[in-house]
């Protein structure tokens, strides 16, 4: 059974950092891709990070570019967004999620809150 667990969410000033993580299980991790995903109030869910867990290619949202990192760390299977420079329209509820190879993302977490004050 596929289990994706967020935790690390929480609130912090604009221009302050935190770090997302996703503890995953159920996996064959040598075919996924791990996705970060956000829905802020109000509006649709949106596409942040992406990471080939065999490889390690990463991709990331125009809107997230330079500020935002994906990493992954094997021996926990575990996927990690550190986020910095952030600011207030980063508030959301983030999302981890697992697609195989080419399909789409069928697993998610249940969520974690990232509030960024002005």
């Amino acid at each position: 059974q596929v289990r994706l667990v967020e935790s690390g969410g929480g609130l912090v000033q604009a221009g302050g950092s935190l770090r997302v993580s996703c503890a995953a299980s159920g996996l064959t991790f040598s075919r996924v891709t791990m996705g970060w995903f956000r829905q802020a109030p109000g509006k649709e869910r949106e596409f942040v990070s992406r990471m080939k867990w065999s490889g390690g290619i990463t991709y990331y949202a125009d809107s997230v570019k330079g500020r935002f990192t994906i990493s992954r760390d094997n021996a926990k299977n575990a996927v990690y967004l550190q986020m910095n420079s952030l600011k207030p329209e980063d508030t959301a509820v983030y999302y981890c999620a697992a697609a195989y190879e080419r399909g789409p993302y069928n697993y998610w977490g249940q969520g974690t809150q990232v509030t960024v004050s002005s």
